[in-house]
This record gives C-alpha cells, sequence and structure tokens, in this order.
C-alpha cells in the first residue's frame, strides 16, 4: 500500500506549480508538503478493515482553478448586471480571497471601498456578526445574500459548461482513496450547491457519491475559524488525528490547525 504522503504527493506537486490564478497574487497560499517520514503508515495497515483516516479536501484552488476564473467571473457578472459600477480585477480578487465567504467578501469591499449602492448607505448599524463578517443591518444583508445567490447560479451554469477543469492529479487521488476506502470530504467556505456541481460535473455522479459535504453556511464562522473542520471531523466519527487536509489557502491552513488536524507540509 502507498503512504498517505505519496496518496498526497500529485496533488501537492500540481500545487507548487505557479497555475494562473488569482490565488497566485496572495502568496498566503502558500501549499505545502510533509516528508514521507510524518505519514509513515498505509492507507489500510495489515489485518484492519478500515483505514482510520480521512482525507479532506479545501475546494477552490485545491480541487479545481475556480477563482480567477469561476467565482470573480461570476461576482463580476453580478456586478453588472445591478450596475454597481465596480468589477474585481485578478490581484483585487486575489486580495479579497483570505475573506472567507463570498457574502462576506462582498461585505469587506463595499465597506472598505464605501460603494455600498443608493439604498444601503444609511445603515441602521454598520456593525458586522464579526470580524470579517457579515452586516448585521438587515438591508445590506438581504444585498450580499441576493447577489451571492445570483452568483451562485452563474457560477454552477460556468462549471457546467466545461470551462474549469480539474487540477492535475486530482482523479488519481480520489480513485486510489476511494478503493482504499479512505472516506473522502470537502470543507470549503463556497455554497455547497455549487462544490456539490463541481464535483459531480468534473468527476462524475459515482465519485460524487463518495463525498461528504461541509460548505458554505453549515457552521456560523467560517474559515479561519476551526468549525467546518470541528463539524466534519465529529459528523464523520473520526479522531481529529485521522484527518488529513488539504489546502492552499492561508485561512484554510488557519482553520485545519486550530482544528488540530494534519496538514501535509513541504520539506
Amino acid at each position: 500500500m502507498r503512504t498517505v504522503a505519496l496518496l498526497l504527493l500529485p496533488i501537492v506537486s500540481a500545487l507548487q506549480i505557479g497555475s494562473p490564478r488569482c490565488d497566485s497574487a496572495v502568496r498566503a497560499r502558500t501549499p505545502v508538503m510533509a516528508s514521507p517520514a510524518a505519514f509513515d503508515g498505509s492507507l489500510v495497515p495489515a489485518g484492519k478493515s478500515s483505514p482510520g483516516m480521512a482525507i479532506l479536501f479545501d475546494c477552490d484552488g485545491v480541487l479545481a482553478d475556480t477563482e480567477r476564473d469561476g467565482h470573480r467571473v461570476s461576482f463580476n457578472k453580478v456586478f453588472a448586471e445591478r450596475g454597481f459600477g465596480f468589477e474585481w480585477g485578478v490581484e483585487e480578487y486575489g486580495r479579497l480571497c483570505e475573506v472567507g465567504g463570498g457574502k462576506e467578501r462582498i461585505t469587506a469591499y463595499m465597506n472598505a471601498n464605501g460603494c455600498w449602492p443608493a439604498d444601503c448607505r444609511n445603515p441602521t448599524t454598520t456593525d458586522l456578526t464579526g470580524p470579517k463578517g457579515l452586516p448585521l443591518d438587515p438591508t445590506r444583508l438581504a444585498l450580499v445574500s441576493e447577489c451571492h445567490k445570483r452568483k451562485t447560479k452563474l457560477f454552477q451554469e460556468l462549471i457546467g459548461s466545461g470551462v474549469v477543469p480539474l487540477r492535475p492529479g486530482v482523479l488519481r487521488i480520489v480513485d486510489e482513496a476511494i478503493a482504499a476506502d479512505v472516506p473522502l470530504a470537502v470543507c470549503s467556505t463556497s455554497n455547497e450547491d455549487a462544490v456539490r456541481t463541481l464535483i459531480t460535473t468534473l468527476m462524475g455522479d459515482e465519485r460524487a457519491a463518495k463525498f461528504s459535504f461541509f460548505c458554505g453556511d453549515c457552521v456560523p464562522n467560517k474559515k479561519p475559524k476551526p468549525d467546518v473542520y470541528n463539524l466534519a471531523s465529529k459528523t464523520m466519527g473520526l479522531d481529529k488525528s485521522e484527518c488529513i487536509v488539504v489546502e492552499d489557502s492561508g485561512i484554510g491552513t488557519k482553520a485545519a490547525k486550530a482544528a488540530g488536524m494534519p496538514l501535509p507540509r513541504h520539506r
């Protein structure tokens, strides 16, 4: 049996290649890999029917290069439809990727740039649910929620068209994990419908059925808080030490570390 480190090698190698995605503008997104000695157990130890581990993937930037040519494009279409008068360039969106969640990114941008539309310029409060959180003002919250809902629909249509492929090595890892009965999950700040569409479209129904999904607003606090990873380990019935996390972002790495889960690290 291959070691966990060898199983993860293709995807980590792919992440280390400078791909043309908006995240490359944010060097806090630093993919890392462990030395083989860090994971010396086989996927299915001799005499056991369970591998005693799971692989938890982030979605955007890990499974597919969705940020620059998927989410960003879809956000900009929404902004154009609503006549906001701005769009997110690659560098700008790269910086915004360090804010967890699409609704939260819109909020952060509009607050930072003072570009709320006219009906949102006199809020009942400017307070947020937390740092880099959502507006407590109902009008502003409704706006960002409606924009994000429309963005998700446009993103699903874009993914369905086949514009965004999987990253190199992803299917190999998924197939090897399925063959070894290793549980798989996606832990993402993205909307669950969007993540399911991506995996079903790019991997097929049979592979998609093997994944558990922990996405979007399934937890009260998004990355870099550890909530989504804590929920995944609890729901899947696994100790946190058995959950190997594959992340490419600063906030995702912080979330996994805060949950006490191992990440493959670069030597």
